[in-house]
Parts: structure tokens; sequence; C-alpha cells
């Protein structure tokens, strides 16, 4: 694959991501435990918020196995004889940004334990540190970018432009979650509101760090193995 196709099916996942954030924001991550009932839910079965996020979780790891896929089959083209892959050293800031991401997927459990009990207080501790992590995570992916650049591998190696495929996807998805993040945060500090009301806004956006934890330690996984 090279350069150009790379940046297409990145430009292909920006998209596919904008579609889905586009349906299923106003659905599975703002919308009160009362309201989903309403919608057809009911208090013993799955709320209608649920089954959406699994649904486009479903969609995100279909197009995270394709890039993976594309990235193996196209290292394996160049064992077999292409010349223009070249292995890249893999940025020591991904240690860190690793680090920070499992501490914000940790500080999110937090907040769904906290809304589990009751807490309103460690639902709001566990949520900003949350998505202050998250955001240091982000810079920090950037600092790698640099670094990678800087390093003098050139845009044109295929394993470089993969790189900048498999963390820019993730990145971007994790950017959808802030966005949801953000609103929960602001909906949160409201006066008036129950803690109740918040508790599937959380739950659904712990479990959505959760999953972008493990996407990310798969790609890492990845990226160091080669």
């Amino acid at each position: 694959m090279s350069l150009t196709v790379a940046f297409a099916a990145l430009f292909a996942g920006v998209v596919v991501w904008a579609i889905l954030a586009r349906k299923l924001s106003a659905k599975p991550w703002e919308r009160s435990v009362a309201a989903d009932l309403e919608a057809g839910g009911t208090a013993a079965g799955t709320p209608p918020a649920k089954v959406g996020l699994w649904a486009f979780l479903g969609v995100i790891t279909s197009l995270f196995g394709l890039f993976i896929t594309a990235y193996w089959m196209r290292m394996e083209h160049a064992h077999g004889g292409q010349a223009d892959w070249n292995p890249i050293a893999v940025p020591r800031q991904l240690w860190v940004n690793t680090a920070l991401l499992i501490l914000s997927s940790a500080a999110m459990q937090w907040a769904r334990s906290g809304a589990n009990h009751a807490r309103a207080d460690r639902v709001r501790t566990g949520l900003i540190a949350g998505g202050l992590f998250a955001w240091v995570f982000l810079a920090g992916q950037l600092l790698a970018w640099h670094q990678l650049s800087a390093s003098g591998f050139i845009a044109s190696n295929p394993a470089v432009a993969f790189f900048y495929l498999l963390t820019g996807v993730h990145g971007l998805h994790l950017l959808g979650g802030l966005f949801v993040w953000g609103k929960t945060v602001v909906a949160m500090a409201r006066p008036g509101v129950e803690l109740v009301d918040l508790r599937l806004s959380v739950e659904l956006c712990t479990v959505y760090w959760h999953y972008l934890l493990l996407v990310w330690l798969v790609l890492f996984t990845v990226l160091l193995s080669t």
C-alpha cells in the first residue's frame, strides 16, 4: 500500500466515523435512563443506547481489523521483494502515551463506580481526570508524530504512512469520545441535575474508553512487533 492509498484509507475512516457519530451521538451517550425507557426500552431489558453503542463498536472493530490486516499484508509483500518498506523505530513517547491512556481509562472506571454508588464527588473527579489524561494522551501522540518526523524516516515509506494511519484514526475516535465526555461534564455541572440521569452516559463513556484502550494496546503491540 502506497502513501496515497494509506491516506485515502484514513480519509475513508474519517468519513465512516463522522457518519456513524452523527447518527449515534444523539442517542447512545446523551440520553437518560428515563428517556431510553420512553423510547421502547424496559427496566429489565437492555436500553437502546447500549445496543447502539455496541453496534458502533462492532463497526469500529471491523475498521481497525481491516487496517491491521492491510498493514500485515503490505509488510509481508515487502518481505517478498518490495524494497520501499523500511521498518521504523517506534517513538519512545508512545510508552508514556500508553500509560496516560491506562490512567484515563482507570479514572473513567472510578467515575462509573461512583455513579453506581450514588457518589457524585467520585463521578466528577473521575470524569475530569479521565478527560484530562485523554487530552494529554492526544498531545503526546502529536509529539510522537514529531519525533518520528525528526528521526529522518521519509513520508514515502509505507511503514511511516501506516504509523500515521493507525495512530491518527485511533486519535479521531478518542476525539469523538471527548466530545461526548465534554457534554456529560457540562450536564453534570448544571444545577438540579440528578446523578441517576447521568448514570447511563457515564457507563457508556467508560465502556467506550475501555474499548479504545484495548484497541490502542493492540495497535501498539502491532507497531512494536514490526
